[in-house]
């Protein structure tokens, strides 16, 4: 019996694929769980629109992927921290604490997404790579600088 997934089902397929399965278990697994419809030619119509729709979002969706990173990139992101006698910083600066200060800036930006190898821990400039969806990364430059009492 050939099915249309709505979901993805694990050996099977993914979500919108036309599929050749068992009648049995088509029948009494994949259809009565909502993970799937038989295949008529008005769902495999329904399927390409579905199919355009989330193309044309995906399509958007890396557009203003592309638009972060394109001003993003080259960003310098000043820091203040209390600072020790000896020049040491009473917190380290991790991938968290960078995050917040780019949100601070107006941008949307996760911890996990930000590459650090080991957290900030003296003043200086200091290089930071932002990974995105579809393999897109930004350079950003990380200043910690004494905080002014």
């Amino acid at each position: 019996m050939k099915v249309i997934l709505l979901k993805e089902v694990e050996k099977v397929g993914k979500m919108f694929e036309i599929k050749t399965v068992k009648n049995g278990y088509a029948r009494n697994f994949l259809i009565p769980n909502g993970l799937a419809k038989p295949a008529t030619r008005e769902a495999i119509k329904w399927v390409e629109m579905q199919r355009e729709i989330l193309e044309k979002k995906a399509e958007e969706e890396l557009k203003k992927v592309q638009e972060t990173v394109s001003k993003i990139d080259g960003l310098e992101v000043l820091i203040s921290v209390k600072i020790g006698e000896e020049n040491q910083l009473f917190e380290k600066i991790t991938a968290q604490k960078i995050a917040e200060k780019i949100k601070e800036l107006g941008y949307k930006v996760d911890k996990k997404q930000i590459t650090l190898e080991k957290p900030i821990d003296a003043i200086g400039e200091y290089p930071v790579k932002i990974k995105f969806a579809d393999n897109l990364e930004a350079d950003i430059k990380i200043i910690i600088t004494e905080e002014k009492e």
